[in-house]
């Protein structure tokens, strides 16, 4: 999930928006609404416009592969022309690629190369040592995703995400922006600035990360290193943080496969444990996260995206991060629609997409 500290201090602030139409999406109270401000120039391609998909519409991924990066065996889906232009998308927790099951194919269809991986204890990415340590510290989960593009020899790609996959994008963008053609942010800047961390956001905020202080107990470690229990408590997750969303069961069950890694206790467990001060990170990304600490601007162009009924949406209409982002920029909020935006609202995401590559 994003970053508390960001989301509390944007509380109370606020910004006009307009109200905008985007070409391919049906008329019906079924698809998602969508305002957005801007700060871009004038005069750039004009974007295609990608069309509508029904929700759901696809339930698994064409092509799935290997490919050893790094300190892992990482998993991935792939679509669409191999010398496309490169669309990496990252998903977040509790969460897997079929995120993005219908995303993809949109991006595929309009000429993009898609590859969709598995963060590191999800899903078929393994660990290549046993030695290794299972950290999960935000920049190590970067790191992770820089060496799939080395191994994949991807020299530069548009990133986009949510939750722990906005939060990646978001360092690769701050960190290594040479890789980075342009950014879909959801939540905006998620970066976790572990010093704000260590003091009590507003009690609505905290009471929306009841599962983090769950995980700091004892208890807790114990429902995530049971199987069945953690799948449950994921499942539940789901139900809040995606209020409008009526999934089936065998749309969760196909990502609850993903929660069947044997390391995705250790990894869920350090993540949040980690980023409210419990424990330690590694010494090997010690200089990553002092850079982070600084909450480095952000100079590709990005579309940050909020979705309305995620309870972790900051207030302002994008207000409370617009300053992080010093490149071409847009931001939209999406009506009525919930955490997982690219699962409940696949065009509007696909769409951000192809926006964002034309900025």
């Amino acid at each position: 999930m994003i970053n508390r500290r960001t989301f509390g201090k944007a509380v109370g602030l606020g910004t006009g928006v307009a109200a905008v139409s985007l070409s391919g999406l049906p008329g019906s109270a079924s698809a998602a609404t969508v305002s957005a401000t801007a700060s871009r120039p004038t005069g750039g391609t004009p974007a295609p416009t990608v069309p509508y998909v029904v929700p759901g519409t696809h339930t698994g991924f064409t092509t799935l592969k290997q490919v050893e990066a790094g300190v892992l065996d990482i998993g991935y889906a792939e679509a669409g022309p191999a010398h496309g232009p490169v669309v990496v998308l990252l998903h977040g927790w509790p969460y897997d690629i079929h995120s993005y099951v219908d995303v993809a194919p949109l991006l595929a269809d309009l000429g993009y190369r898609v590859i969709v991986p598995y963060l590191r204890g999800h899903g078929s990415t393994t660990f290549l040592s046993r030695r290794t340590p299972r950290n999960a510290e935000q920049s190590a989960i970067a790191l992770d995703i820089i060496a799939m593009m080395d191994a994949l020899k991807i020299d530069k790609a548009l990133f986009a995400g949510f939750d722990w996959g906005s939060r990646t994008a978001d360092i690769i963008a701050a960190l290594w922006p040479e890789r980075v053609t342009s950014l879909v942010s959801t939540t905006g800047y998620v970066i976790t600035n572990l010093r704000a961390q260590l003091t009590p956001a507003a009690p609505a905020v905290e009471h929306n990360w009841w599962y983090q202080w769950y995980f700091a107990t004892d208890r807790g470690k114990q429902a995530m290193e049971n199987e069945e229990q953690r799948i449950a408590l994921c499942r539940y997750v789901w139900t809040l943080v995606s209020p409008g969303w009526d999934f089936d069961d065998a749309t969760f069950q196909r990502t609850a496969q993903a929660f069947k890694n044997p390391d995705y206790a250790a990894i869920v467990l350090y993540n949040y444990r980690w980023r409210i001060g419990l424990i330690d990170g590694e010494r090997r990304y010690e200089r990553y996260e002092t850079q982070l600490a600084a909450q480095p601007s952000i100079g590709v162009p990005t579309i940050t995206l909020d979705p309305a009924l995620d309870p972790f949406t900051p207030p302002g209409d994008g207000a409370g991060y617009r300053g992080h982002f010093t490149g071409p920029y847009e931001h939209r909020t999406i009506a009525n629609i919930g955490h997982n935006l690219p699962q409940e609202a696949p065009t509007v995401f696909a769409q951000a997409v192809v926006d964002a590559d034309h900025l």
